[in-house]
């Protein structure tokens, strides 16, 4: 079953009230988990750091990177909140931590996995730290080469095996290279598609990434989606995404970074909606009848036919034979075989051989 992921994020504003809607939205939509960002700005970000152009284009220009992230924090206790409210209304609450302490402070909440966004894929000494608490990890690959998602699975891989820290990259590696060491992260890690832009353009989603990733790492591989609508992740889906993160908004024209490339609510039910249709069309994959094919099978193929008559005993020529919908009989494809027979018995025209 595919796992649905909306991601609230910052989209609360840093508002109390928001945050506990927006859990309402994702749980109503039939979200399996509703996702947020745990921060601190002081932490996360100089005073020189620069904003992205989307955040330029969707906050205020004049506005640092760091106070912009100031307004966006999520407060502790708004977390164990949250996380009550969520388990009320039978959705996982998780939230993707930037920076240590957070990580170490979403411990104490024992979530169920943790999600690592696209911008730490680089961050070993964080990543490291995710492993080692153990728990299944997602790990979004937006703005990375092939290179830096394997050398980021080469740290998780030995954060899940060791209590310690690395003394150096290379320690790493040779552990990776260890037999039996790649395939141990099977069961524990997913791998997320993800272009890094807001929203993103239709021309550099790249989809068939996703079968990239799941040929060069074998690991479960699904998508982070920073498009407008539902199209896209929709054909994720279709594609063998086994989890879609998307965020989503109380109102797309709010201020901030990410409403608006987000759903708003109603948009992200009919997301849900279409993601649960795909998952029950794509099937088996076993090519066979389905039971509401066996009607139609019976009055929509044809069968052989006398088209002319023909008595008992006589040698049947092919000619006399032809083929309509009959509901019974024999299948054309066995025509050939009764030609230069004799008879069985005496037919008309339109008659059915037995």
């Amino acid at each position: 079953m595919v796992r649905v992921i909306a991601e609230a994020g910052v989209n609360h504003n840093g508002d109390r009230e928001k945050a506990f809607q927006l859990v309402k939205v994702a749980a109503e939509a039939g979200a399996d988990a509703v996702k947020f960002q745990t921060f601190n700005a002081g932490r996360l970000a100089a005073l020189t750091a620069p904003k992205a152009k989307y955040q330029q284009a969707t906050t205020d220009a004049q506005e640092s990177q760091l106070a912009m992230l100031k307004k966006l924090e999520l407060p502790a206790e708004w977390h164990v909140e949250l996380q009550r409210y969520a388990n009320d209304l039978g959705i996982t609450f998780i939230s993707t931590a930037f920076d240590l302490q957070s990580l170490a402070f979403l411990q104490t909440l024992d979530l169920p996995y943790y999600k690592i966004p696209s911008g730490e894929i680089t961050n070993g000494p964080l990543l490291l730290a995710f492993a080692q608490t153990g728990k299944e990890l997602i790990i979004s690959t937006g703005m990375a080469t092939l290179s830096e998602i394997e050398q980021a699975l080469a740290v998780v891989a030995y954060g899940y095996a060791h209590e310690d820290e690395p003394e150096s990259l290379e320690q790493v590696w040779r552990f990776w290279s260890t037999p039996g060491v790649q395939a141990s992260l099977g069961g524990r890690v997913s791998l997320l598609h993800c272009t890094s832009q807001y929203p993103t353009p239709m021309n550099e989603v790249n989809l068939k990434a996703m079968g990239t990733l799941a040929s060069a790492f074998g690991l479960p591989v699904g998508y982070s989606d920073h498009t407008q609508g539902l199209v896209i992740p929709t054909a994720a889906v279709a594609l063998g995404a086994s989890i879609i993160e998307k965020h989503f908004t109380l109102d797309r024209t709010l201020p901030g970074p990410d409403h608006k490339a987000s759903l708003e609510p109603v948009e992200l039910t009919e997301l849900v909606r279409t993601i649960r249709s795909v998952e029950q069309a794509l099937g088996d994959g076993i090519k066979k009848p389905q039971p509401s094919e066996w009607d139609t099978r019976e009055a929509a193929r044809q069968q052989v036919i006398f088209c002319k008559p023909v008595e008992k005993g006589e040698k049947i020529e092919r000619q006399s034979l032809s083929t309509a919908r009959c509901g019974r009989g024999v299948s054309p494809m066995a025509l050939w075989d009764l030609v230069g027979k004799p008879a069985s018995d005496a037919y008309k025209k339109g008659d059915v051989p037995e």
